[in-house]
């Protein structure tokens, strides 16, 4: 029986804030995830299941239970690594982008999976039972409900979201993974929220509400009744535009390594942080990143006002103090005034002469990786 087919990502009706949200960790793993809070019926599930039908598609170790990337020793489980060590050829093979749905019943063993002490200790072998995050590695991980999770799991996706590794030590035996994953998580706030650490630890936010335009709302409930009448002639008619997006997308994942910025960008993410009384520095560090992801979405090589101006809609709300039972409201007009204000104290760019100039080679950097 064949599978049904997702519900399109470009068919979902508003809730741009979210999509874009979502696009942009597509682009780039290293945003480090999207927490979607909102009430019952906002299409947050929809939303992530569907982008993970979209992705392209991509290289894997065709036996590997951990989706290795076969392209660098650097993203190679333990086992992959041994092969090499031993002269074998990685068998490869292209496959769709994976949605994993992690329960909120799971166990820090069924997430981070486990190692056989008894057969490491009566045989001398190194066996290693995979994971929710073994099958996430270059996919998607969905986890509704983030906020009724165990605390401690959700400190474990969040780690492993950072790191891109997952690391399972017992008894003096280890065994490593890559855990490069694109993390979403959903939450109706009326539940309970997240601590505040944790919630610091998503790097982007968005709050979802229901739609109040009647045409919106209609065209909802048209393009529902639609999909459910025929699934699959429903998706073939939003192909062209799941496949365009699919496409935009592996190219900005493509050009995002080239996308700069100049130490006067660095400041006015800096103060514009600063001027919200944003702690730490984590926020700083994902407007950077999502900034970049999305002047490379837009098809540019270096960042601009916008990308900053977007960037920081998506990673500061949630940081935001507030008092209790006061929401964290920020609207765009808010940011645009902090933005030029920050802008007009930023120092200017300088020549290696020391002399004033706009955005030179000198000045420019260049991010590794993504």
């Amino acid at each position: 029986m064949a599978s049904l087919r997702p519900y399109p990502f470009t068919a979902i009706v508003g809730q741009e804030r979210m999509k874009r949200a979502l696009i942009l960790n597509a682009i780039s793993n290293a945003i480090g995830g999207v927490l979607i809070r909102g009430e019952r019926g906002t299409a947050k599930s929809t939303a992530a299941r569907a982008l993970a039908a979209l992705l392209p598609e991509i290289e894997v170790v065709a036996d590997c239970p951990f989706s290795c990337d076969p392209s660098g020793v650097d993203s190679l489980c333990d086992n992959c690594r041994d092969r090499l060590a031993r002269g074998e050829k990685l068998p490869t093979v292209l496959r769709r982008t994976r949605f994993v749905d992690l329960p909120v019943s799971a166990t820090e063993d069924r997430v981070v999976g486990t190692l056989d002490i008894e057969k490491a200790i009566q045989h001398g072998e190194r066996h290693f039972e995979p994971g929710v995050l073994a099958a996430a590695n270059r996919g998607l991980l969905y986890v509704d409900e983030v906020n009724l999770l165990d605390d401690h799991v959700v400190d474990l996706l969040l780690d492993s979201a950072a790191m891109g590794v997952n690391v399972v030590e017992r008894e003096g035996i280890s065994f490593s993974h890559p855990a490069r994953f694109m993390l979403v998580g959903t939450m109706n706030p009326e539940e309970g929220d997240l601590r505040p650490q944790l919630l610091d630890r998503f790097s982007l936010c968005v709050d979802m509400h229901g739609l109040h335009d009647p045409r919106q709302r209609v065209a909802i409930v048209e393009r529902r009744v639609a999909y459910e009448s025929d699934p699959e002639g429903f998706y073939q008619e939003w192909e062209p535009y799941e496949e365009q997006l699919s496409r935009e997308i592996a190219a900005a994942r493509d050009r995002l390594p080239h996308v700069t910025y100049t130490q006067r960008d660095l400041f006015t993410i800096a103060q514009l942080t600063t001027s919200f009384k944003v702690d730490g520095h984590r926020a700083d560090i994902v407007i950077l990143k999502t900034a970049r992801a999305h002047a490379a979405w837009q098809g540019r090589l270096a960042i601009q006002e916008q990308d900053i101006l977007l960037a920081a809609e998506l990673a500061l709300p949630h940081r935001l103090k507030r008092q209790p039972f006061e929401e964290t409201v920020m609207d765009m007009g808010q940011l645009q005034d902090r933005l030029k204000k920050a802008r007009a104290e930023a120092p200017p760019e300088t020549a290696p002469d020391g002399s004033e100039t706009g955005q030179t080679t000198a000045s420019v950097k260049k991010a590794p990786g993504r």
